[in-house]
């Protein structure tokens, strides 16, 4: 197959097995995280490690620079890079708000901006957008992070039709529940932000959720396998919905009106904090 590509947030979970996917099928791989240290195993398969933040103007610069002053090209980007912060859109401080969209929307758009040049110039390449099945559905104490999926979605949609006449794909890819780090961290930044006070009765009880749902939901290679194949069929869909819950909740939104699906959450999260009062955790 071949290709050059890149893939942000490789240090673990999707992005990790992304890489070495990639590299199986014959692309040059060019591995991004801050966390040097997480990438060992994929530079001893071959693959090529890069420190970069995504947030940070030099290092996204400096990637795209060596890349094509190595490879000559850039066939396919993959913004995985991203986090959850949880916790009611009261409680979140304004900084945290917006480091949330620098790393998952501004970070990508960056990338976007920077390569696009060279895929004009090349006739052709592959962005791959890796959003969430949060951005099809919207739940409680994850405003901020639903808005930065919704943001992704809503620029990739614009990007793709706009690049679609120089021979360039853009691609999303919408994740369900799958096993990374994201519901452990995403649970303790919700009960450092919201674990006390207005909210704590059904925050701390939705924590606890978060958290044991990362047992028995799909693995990473379920969503990585999806990734690989937007990068190398030659058609790819404009959206792929993968891993646990993503199909239920792409046909739920499709069926519920607006005020039904409002319901449903209500009933949900009541429970939630209903839970959590009895057991004293409230």
């Amino acid at each position: 197959m071949g290709g050059v590509a890149i893939v942000t947030g490789a240090s673990s979970g999707i992005g990790a097995v992304t890489s070495r996917l990639l590299h199986e099928r014959g692309f040059r791989v060019y591995a991004v995280s801050r966390r040097m240290d997480r990438m060992a195993p994929l530079a001893a398969l071959g693959v090529v490690t890069v420190r970069a933040d995504v947030t940070e103007e030099a290092d996204l610069v400096a990637l795209v620079d060596r890349v094509t002053r190595e490879s000559h090209r850039i066939d396919v980007l993959v913004n995985n890079a991203g986090y959850g912060s949880f916790g009611a859109l009261e409680d979140v401080p304004p900084a945290e708000a917006r480091r949330q969209f620098e790393v998952n929307v501004f970070g990508a758009a960056r990338l976007c901006q920077l390569v696009l040049p060279h895929l004009r110039a090349q006739g052709g390449g592959r962005i791959i957008n890796v959003s969430s099945i949060g951005a099809r559905m919207y739940q409680p104490l994850g405003a901020w992070y639903h808005a930065t999926k919704y943001a992704l979605e809503g620029l990739s949609d614009c990007l793709r039709i706009e690049v679609a006449p120089l021979g360039i794909d853009v691609v999303i890819i919408e994740p369900g529940g799958v096993d990374t780090e994201f519901p452990q961290r995403a649970g303790e930044q919700l009960l450092r932000v919201s674990g006390h006070g207005a909210y704590a009765g059904y925050a701390r009880r939705y924590a606890a959720t978060l958290t044991s749902e990362a047992r028995g939901i799909s693995a990473p290679s379920v969503v990585a396998r999806a990734i690989v194949r937007a990068a190398t069929v030659r058609r790819p869909k404009p959206r792929y919905a993968v891993g646990r819950g993503a199909r239920a909740v792409t046909v739920a939104r499709w069926l519920l009106p607006d005020r039904a699906y409002d319901r449903l959450l209500v009933g949900v999260f009541s429970a939630l904090a209903g839970a959590s009062a009895r057991t004293g955790k409230g």
